[in-house]
């Protein structure tokens, strides 16, 4: 049985290619149809936008590509990364000779496995005029082994799965961990971590990618684990982001993207709202070139400014009037909350603001301090809106509770800066309570995030009375708890879900503000 091309095709092909000086190809289908003929150069082929690949994530795209190479070389590593970014069923090259009769042909398909060098297999070659093969029956065989091997063995109805990437300098470890809170973040938004991918980069470079053959790697593994996206730890820079989108049809997110999402997704205040909102405009705002493929097609007639704007001008310049009218908002909300501070300031009532990494405790602490029932979550960034409760403390005299958005390594500029009517209540607390979850691996490295994002000179809070507590105490091993002990002396333990410390809680908070009234009694 011939699946390769026919005699007369062979023939035909090897002519037109010699008389053109350039490479000739055709895509044909399982059916044996020829859907597209390509005309290339002397040394390549270009391969235009091809329909969607057909239906499920784990399917080929029902096409196989047939060229010819004016050299003796067969299949090459452009042949091989084509069929592989493409998911072509299999890629055929065949030379041709001087005088423009076809030589032999050559082959390669992708392999169901990761070995241990390259995910595809290249046959050897044959004399043209011999086409026995089964391209369709080895795709279809192919695509079973694809749906089989799903990376976790999880089915997931309904939602997206995606691949975690990290590349950069970092060791092993650190990555690992890294892709942890990465799965975390994932899992917040909706989406079902099919697989991870980890390289370890020589030396830092702005512009770093994985190499060829690790997308190779990576592309096969989003096909394996079913993925619908990729997701990179980091973030990626416009440049990136369009070579990696021109690399692979999946959609491409980077760590800030994902986070900005679950942002959008969690926020129910007005505030929140646009806040997150500012965010996202400043994040895509460098990002919109490239983005669509329609993306620089001129934009002209009512609205526009004249045929001479393009598509990307005119999302530009609409971005940047939206962002200027979110901003003149949220400075129209600062103004009225800088009354109400005001007015809480006449009634001497102290404030203190509750800390820390995201998913620490935070809310379950001010709900068992203030008797309150707000949401409570085991997901990252549950709790996005600032919430107040106000309680009586020792003495019977008022307190006021604030628990505001947890924070996380790395945090993007865009939400820092989108978020500063957000942060800037920290700076009206009258003391702050860093919150950390005890019972967290990695712990410490969280603790140094905070830390670092606190003591911050646009933050303004280095003098700001601070208390550190390590919650999930009753969750530690006597090992663990010896260990934290000892790298931390001066924190409280506590469990939120028990009480158990908080007495201790609150004679330190006593005691930290009522010092803190002496001191401002002595400067007055």
């Amino acid at each position: 049985m011939t699946e390769v091309y026919t005699i007369e095709q062979a023939r035909e092909l090897a002519l037109l290619s010699r008389a053109t000086d350039r490479q000739t190809g055709l895509l044909i289908d399982r059916k044996g149809r020829v859907c597209m003929v390509l005309v290339g150069t002397a040394t390549g082929i270009f391969i235009p936008d091809l329909p969607r690949v057909r239906a499920g994530i784990d399917r080929l795209r029902g096409l196989r590509l047939l060229h010819t190479h004016l050299t003796p070389e067969g299949v090459t590593t452009e042949d091989i990364m084509d069929m592989l970014f493409l998911r072509l069923d299999a890629v055929i090259a065949l030379t041709v000779n001087q005088e423009g009769f076809p030589l032999q042909w050559q082959s390669a398909h992708l392999l169901p496995c990761r070995p241990a060098d390259e995910p595809w297999f290249v046959e050897k070659p044959r004399p043209w005029d011999r086409t026995e093969a089964r391209f369709t029956e080895l795709a279809e065989s192919l695509e079973a082994e694809f749906a089989r091997q799903t990376g976790d063995g999880i089915e997931t109805p309904g939602l997206r799965r995606a691949l975690l990437v990290s590349v950069n300098t970092a060791p092993h470890s650190i990555q690992k961990r890294n892709l942890d809170e990465l799965t975390s973040l994932a899992q917040t938004a909706g989406i079902a971590v099919a697989g991870r991918i980890i390289q370890r980069a020589q030396r830092a470079n702005p512009g770093l990618l994985p190499g060829k053959g690790k997308l190779a790697q990576l592309e096969i593994a989003a096909l394996q684990a079913r993925a619908h996206l990729l997701i990179f730890d980091g973030e990626l820079t416009p440049a990136q982001l369009h070579t990696l989108a021109d690399s692979t049809e999946r959609e491409v997110i980077d760590r800030t993207q994902l986070i900005l999402n679950i942002f959008a997704r969690h926020a129910t205040t007005k505030t929140g709202k646009l806040q997150v909102e500012l965010a996202q405009l400043r994040y895509l705002r460098p990002r919109l070139a490239g983005r669509k493929k329609n993306m620089d097609s001129l934009m002209g007639g009512i609205g526009g400014r004249g045929p001479g704007e393009t598509k990307l001008e005119t999302d530009r310049r609409r971005s940047r009037e939206r962002a200027t009218r979110i901003r003149h908002e949220l400075e129209q909300i600062k103004l009225r909350q800088n009354i109400a501070k005001k007015r809480r300031a006449r009634s001497s009532v102290p404030v203190i603001a509750l800390v820390g990494y995201t998913n620490a405790g935070k809310t379950t602490l001010l709900n068992a301090l203030t008797r309150s029932r707000c949401l409570v979550e085991d997901k990252l960034f549950a709790t996005l809106d600032p919430v107040a409760r106000r309680m009586r403390f020792p003495e019977e005299r008022p307190l006021i509770v604030v628990d505001t958005v947890g924070f996380i390594r790395d945090l993007p500029v865009e939400l820092k800066e989108a978020f500063q009517a957000t942060l800037e209540g920290l700076r009206d607390a009258d003391m702050l309570v860093h919150m950390a979850d005890a019972s967290h691996p990695d712990v410490l490295r969280q603790i140094a995030a905070v830390e670092d994002i606190l003591a911050d000179p646009e933050m303004g809070l280095q003098a700001k009375p601070a208390l550190l507590l390590l919650n999930k105490w009753d969750a530690l091993e006597p090992a663990a708890k010896a260990e934290l002990a000892d790298n931390l002396p001066q924190a409280l333990r506590l469990s939120a879900k028990t009480g158990e410390g908080f007495g201790a809680l609150l004679q330190e908070v006593d005691r930290q503000l009522a010092f803190s009234r002496q001191c401002r009694i002595l400067n007055a």
